[in-house]
């Protein structure tokens, strides 16, 4: 059974079409893993079981006539519990939702379903997708199935988790800060962030149904998988307009150069200078490095001229909260929630990396919103992206680490993070990698590439043109087949 269930999603799909397997014998064999291990991950939050089997029973019978119901027909997938699922209760680990049951799927969801796929569960998450670590007050914490005594990351924990773990081969997730990335990394998989308005958002928390649409800017869908074919599958299905969010263009998906891995023009960054990374990290990077040196790659360190990260930091800060300041009622518990944010982030922490992640500077900002702030921080944010695509133009993929730290061990929200011995800020620890990319719209992936000295994965983060994600994917591929880690915790195989 393991191995059936470590098969990636178009491989399963393929045994179903080519008859080796029934979509009922498959999602059986999902349901008895997840019976199995989710007990000690509490990587499924919501399991659909029944009326995921009438719909792979009724795969089969539509089989049996001829019928095809698309690339995804019969594979079992999860979905992360931050979107719409039409008839299945969505939390996004909110208590107010606690009992909410969506009329129509997110569009990203719906589009997952008229490809065949049969949603067996819902993935656990960080309250409504706002933390690096995987808590709520509704579900037990999302653990790392490399070591359960570790964080499997956040936003999208439970999704990354239920990926490695086999309990899904495929995965929705969602991405403002590095939620898909951050949690790819943390537990060997992949993890794909497109470029901002690529996919829709339609249908997605964390505007809390009933608030106007807010977060506008740098929210992306996401996917979780153990496959790049997987990822390229999945995003090739959700990418396009919808009428249901006019602001996401028609831009017709690229067709990858097919380089050849001598021609590329790979920058790289081993560690921003004001956030070095964790050994392990930087080792993993230098001998990735170095494989892609030998091997004929174009390596150069590299880093924008003017490249200032203290400023795109304090940007990304101020867009976000700009975008997020009316996305959830103003209630006593969300603002004691989010004021424990900002006091743990600029209180906690070597006191020398406090001041980059200080949010307490734009308390004002939160409290008294201002239209000409929000158009100013718009302004300054269409400048970066423009100064960083010019910047980019003459290389093909840029490496970055993911994170300053591999996976930690659980620790209370927003609380300081051991890096080789020193306290960074949370956020920071987290998010210092990701979060610029977001801020610029960029798309981003995270393929694993080694494991620390103590057996926790480690994943590389590869940026590509904005719009080019397949170019992206097509490269990452490559860089794959050299310098690739991917594969299941011992545990679970």
């Amino acid at each position: 059974m393991s191995q059936l269930v470590f098969q990636s999603a178009t491989q399963m799909a393929r045994m179903i079409r080519d008859r080796q397997i029934s979509a009922s014998e498959l999602l059986e064999a999902h349901l008895a893993h997840i019976g199995q291990h989710n007990s000690r991950l509490n990587a499924i939050c919501n399991l659909n079981q029944a009326t995921a089997q009438m719909r792979a029973q009724q795969a089969d019978e539509a089989l049996a006539r001829g019928e095809n119901w698309g690339v995804l027909h019969g594979v079992p997938i999860t979905i992360k519990d931050i979107f719409e699922t039409a008839g299945l209760r969505t939390t996004a680990g909110y208590i107010p939702l606690k009992n909410y049951v969506p009329q129509q799927d997110a569009t990203a969801v719906a589009r997952l379903r008229a490809a065949g796929a049969v949603i067996v569960g819902k993935t656990n998450l960080a309250e409504l997708a706002g933390d690096y670590q995987s808590t709520n007050s509704l579900f037990p914490r999302v653990n790392n199935p490399w070591n359960v005594d570790y964080t499997a990351g956040g936003s999208s924990g439970g999704s990354a988790a239920a990926v490695a773990a086999g309990l899904s081969p495929l995965d929705l997730g969602n991405d403002f800060g590095g939620s898909v990335r951050q949690p790819a990394h943390f537990c060997g998989v992949y993890g794909l962030k497109p470029t901002d308005r690529r996919i829709s958002t339609a249908g997605m928390i964390p505007e809390v149904p009933g608030m106007p649409l807010c977060i506008r800017q740098m929210m992306t869908v996401g996917c979780f998988a153990r496959s790049l074919d997987d990822i390229r599958l999945c995003f090739s299905l959700l990418a396009g307009a919808d009428p249901r969010r006019p602001d996401v263009p028609p831009v017709p998906l690229d067709t990858p150069t097919g380089k050849p891995l001598s021609q590329l023009k790979i920058a790289y960054t081993e560690q921003w200078a004001e956030f070095p990374v964790a050994a392990a990290i930087r080792t993993s990077m230098q001998q990735a490095i170095q494989t892609l040196t030998t091997a004929g790659a174009q390596m150069q360190p590299w880093l924008p001229p003017g490249f200032d990260l203290s400023q795109l930091l304090q940007l990304y800060t101020r867009m976000a909260l700009y975008n997020q300041n009316y996305a959830q009622p103003r209630d006593r518990y969300t603002i004691r929630r989010s004021l424990e944010l900002v006091w743990r982030t600029a209180t906690q922490g070597d006191k020398a990396l406090r001041p980059m992640g200080d949010f307490s500077r734009f308390l004002p900002e939160m409290v008294q919103p201002s239209l000409k702030g929000y158009f100013t921080a718009l302004t300054e944010r269409d400048r970066a992206i423009a100064d960083l695509d010019q910047a980019f133009a003459p290389w093909d993929i840029w490496l970055l680490p993911v994170a300053a730290t591999p996976a930690f061990p659980h620790c209370p929200p927003w609380s300081a993070v051991n890096v080789d011995g020193r306290a960074y800020p949370h956020a920071l620890a987290n998010g210092a990698y990701t979060m610029p990319f977001n801020l610029s719209g960029h798309p981003a992936i995270t393929i694993p590439i080694g494991q620390t000295p103590n057996g926790l994965p480690i994943g590389l983060q590869i940026v590509g043109k904005r719009w080019q994600e397949l170019e992206l994917i097509a490269i990452a591929q490559q860089l794959d087949t050299l310098i690739g880690h991917c594969q299941p915790p011992p545990s679970y195989q």
